[in-house]
């Protein structure tokens, strides 16, 4: 059981510090996605093949799903990535992080379920938080461009949920994150094509190789692992570490230090999504 948690922290920890890329790779967010779905297909892709999995889905039908999850993952990715470029690595993980009050309120739409006064409480506590997270309401300032590039991504990411929820949740985790990837990857290259030819040096490869399969494939299969012997409850309280470990390693690596409104923007933010993660399960 404790090296399972182990692996959930390892993993979420991961995923936090992904965010930094967007800071260390000097290209642009679709080009950092780009080469970031690629390799984490190619080495879920060996994943599948290693444990002697079919990669082939029963059907053609099952193929379409996961060409629109791959679009919508694409476009979450960039956005995150462009929300932490133009801003900071916190202004982009908080603003990620209210993803499941977005949920909240989208899936009682789609699932024809009841909505309950609490998520619309929720969710004015998570838009105060973004408040002050936001200097002020001018589209020129970088904060609250990113802070609204970071709740696109937000957005994008409960949509993804509830999309995998409806169409692919008969699939293993390693098979939907090879396809959402092998998608995501084939929805850039007419974005990459359509820009003009960019300079990749050897050190921004080894950068997106390294965010591509440690950052997100072994993350993915780690996370997947931990849950063998860890509840979902339990990985989900863990899970809202994430936007902690970026923030704290930004403060290390980057000196990107937040500031105190920042700081209670993301308390308020955290908590509300804390407690509408919990009360979802």
């Amino acid at each position: 059981m404790k090296k399972e948690l182990g692996l959930i922290h390892i993993a979420v920890l991961l995923f936090g510090l992904s965010g930094l890329f967007a800071k260390w790779i000097p290209l642009s967010a679709h080009i950092i996605v780009f080469g970031r779905v690629f390799f984490a297909a190619l080495f879920l892709l060996m994943v599948l093949l290693l444990l002697k999995k079919s990669i082939i889905l029963p059907t053609k039908r099952s193929y379409l799903p996961f060409i629109v999850i791959g679009g919508v993952l694409a476009l979450h990715w960039g956005s995150f990535f462009h929300a932490i470029q133009i801003s900071s690595v916190a202004v982009g993980l908080v603003t990620f992080a209210t993803f499941p009050v977005f949920a909240s309120l989208l899936e009682p739409i789609v699932f024809k379920e009841s909505y309950e006064k609490r998520s619309f409480v929720i969710a004015a506590c998570a838009l105060i938080g973004v408040i002050f997270i936001v200097p002020e309401f001018d589209f020129s300032n970088n904060v609250t461009k990113g802070a609204i590039w970071g709740l696109i991504s937000a957005i994008t990411f409960a949509v993804l949920s509830i999309l995998n929820r409806t169409f692919v949740r008969d699939f293993s985790s390693i098979m939907i994150g090879f396809y959402q990837n092998s998608f995501a990857f084939i929805w850039l290259i007419p974005l990459v094509l359509f820009f003009e030819p960019v300079k990749i040096t050897v050190t921004d490869v080894s950068l997106l190789i390294t965010l591509g399969i440690v950052f997100t494939g072994i993350a993915h299969v780690t996370f997947i692992q931990g849950l063998s012997k860890v509840n979902v409850r339990t990985a989900s309280i863990i899970a809202t570490l994430e936007p902690v470990y970026g923030i704290l390693a930004a403060a290390v690596l980057l000196q990107e230090i937040p500031d105190m409104r920042e700081w209670i923007g993301m308390i308020i933010i955290l908590s509300a999504a804390t407690y509408i993660s919990l009360k979802r399960i």
